[in-house]
């Protein structure tokens, strides 16, 4: 068995009953969509209808369970496990870690909707919350909201996932499956279930990449219809997939430690560039002082927020808004941390949990307090932010906000850089991870799939954006996210419980029994030097 894991000829080989599944479905939605896209419509929003109609108070409860467990986790004696054992070199250095969780998880995201959602909640806010339209009190309860949906709940689900995948990975031996991820649970007999797992968590990503992708798109598309007046159609969003599809290709086939690695660094020291000139010349007072208020404001509502459906109101808010977001994150989550669980070999969970949890939370808090308090300032003083919304589209708002600002025409242009690295680099890791997921011979020491499969996953999720996006707009977007989410809640569910038995016990699940005293305890043990590339 040592002898299997230390070779670093490996023979990979396709995993052909996890790649035809769901790629096969993402085909045929394909095929549907071209030849009878309102009828596919029509059944997706029924879909998803009932999954929102009946399941809100679940997708509230386990994203909230997932707060607690990985606050939980930190303080408990699993926490102080290394990954992979205490002899285990890491793979990279910590910062690299905490660029490449940042860059691959929710932050194109902020770059889409931090300017032109707030606008949609003070314009529309919950029916729970009393407040009228357009006044002081819905900004407040848009600048909650923003914090609610973009910091630290969806980093929790994420982190969740990566915990555990990376647990079973690398101290329980356990093979490269999402579905070994369930065994703290339910044992060793669930392995035999893992490729249907897998499937199950390549579809959902397929359906939450290409929602992701779709908006990425629009953004881009309106900052060059702005600058260079080329209409944002679905033949501009074609190109522009194309675009950023090749680029992610290419990076991803170059491996982790080359192109995904480059591109996050790159992608991380731009946003806090443009962070900084925000703050200089934006309205400083007025975004430092209303951040801290919606702040504490969030804080104090925590829960009644996190926990809120709206059916006693008859209001659809919180299942258009907050728990949309989570079958989002839920979507995306199983196979991004596959990729950010093997990747954090030779740190520990508490380690882990910095950087993927408490550092972007705090970015993205950060973000949130600059850009969307920025945008509520000049609606309120009358730059018609929320008409530009609403005639010109949620990817035109930020572009309005810029154009308040000194050297508009400069920025604008350096705003779109970004969005492009941001959405090649959270592209670029999810087809990494899917291809490997696909792959059969994935081990500690081998962890890359043939560059073919990537390339037939980013072609295939290109081909579902560009069809989302041209026929379906935002609508479908949201559908889409909404399905794929749904099947993934479940396992996360499964997850939270893995994750408080190993943290209850975690000698008894882990292969390296000297990083423990006879009590049980976890020994503290040093971090050794990076790995050489």
């Amino acid at each position: 068995m040592e002898t299997e894991v230390q070779e670093k000829t490996v023979k990979l080989s396709l995993r052909k009953g996890v790649f035809f599944p769901p790629w096969l479905l993402l085909v045929a939605m394909v095929v549907v969509s071209l030849t009878n896209g309102e009828a596919f419509m029509a059944g997706l929003n029924t879909v998803t209808n009932w999954i929102l109609g009946n399941f809100a108070w679940a997708f509230n409860l386990t994203t909230l369970a997932c707060v607690i467990t990985v606050i939980m986790v930190y303080f408990s004696p699993l926490g102080k496990v290394r990954i992979g054992g205490s002899k285990a070199r890491p793979m990279m250095r910590f910062i690299d870690l905490v660029w490449i969780t940042l860059c691959t998880t929710i932050a194109a995201g902020i770059l889409f909707w931090a300017c032109a959602e707030p606008l949609y909640h003070m314009y529309a806010p919950a029916a729970v919350e009393g407040v009228e339209a357009g006044t002081a009190g819905s900004a407040l309860f848009a600048m909650k909201t923003m914090f609610l949906e973009w910091t630290w709940s969806p980093y929790a689900i994420y982190t969740v996932a990566t915990l555990i995948f990376a647990f079973v990975f690398y101290n329980m031996n356990q093979s490269y499956s999402m579905g070994s991820a369930l065994v703290p649970v339910f044992g060793e007999k669930v392995k035999k279930y893992n490729g249907v797992v897998d499937v199950i968590c390549l579809f959902a990503l397929v359906a939450g990449m290409a929602a992701s992708l779709g908006t990425g798109t629009m953004t881009i598309g309106g900052g060059i219809e702005k600058v260079f007046g080329i209409k944002s159609d679905p033949a501009a969003w074609g190109v522009i997939i194309a675009v950023i599809v090749t680029t992610f290709i290419i990076s991803s086939i170059s491996g982790i430690m080359k192109g995904i690695r480059l591109l996050s660094s790159i992608n991380a020291k731009v946003y806090m560039v443009l962070l900084l000139f925000l703050f200089v010349f934006g309205p400083t007072a007025f975004m430092l002082n209303f951040s801290v208020e919606s702040w504490g404001a969030y804080i104090q509502d925590f829960f009644k927020l996190s926990l809120m459906t709206g059916d006693v109101f008859q209001d659809s808010w919180a299942k258009n808004w907050p728990i949309f977001y989570w079958c989002n994150w839920l979507a995306w989550t199983p196979i991004t941390a596959v990729f950010l669980g093997k990747i954090l070999r030779g740190y520990t969970i508490k380690d882990a949990i910095k950087c993927n949890f408490v550092i972007p939370a705090i970015f993205s808090t950060i973000w949130m307090g600059l850009f969307a308090t920025a945008s509520i300032y000049y609606e309120l003083n009358g730059a018609g932010m929320y008409d530009i919304l609403t005639n010109k589209g949620t990817e035109a708002v930020v572009y309005a906000v810029f154009d308040q600002l000194p050297l508009a025409m400069i920025v604008i242009p350096f705003y779109l850089f970004i969005v492009f690295i941001s959405f090649v680099t959270a592209s670029d890791s999810n087809t990494n991870a899917m291809a490997g997921l696909c792959t059969s011979g994935i081990t500690q020491d081998e962890q890359e799939s043939p560059a073919w499969l990537k390339i037939v996953w980013g072609i295939s999720i290109a081909l579902m954006t560009w069809l989302l996006i041209s026929f379906a707009g935002i609508d479908g977007i949201k559908a889409a996210s909404n399905l794929g989410g749904f099947p993934n809640m479940f396992l996360i569910i499964i997850m939270i419980i893995g994750l408080w038995k190993l943290s209850h016990n975690p000698k008894k699940y882990d292969v390296h029994k000297e990083d423990y005293d006879s009590s049980g305890r976890p020994i503290e043990s040093p971090r050794l030097p990076v790995e050489k590339e």
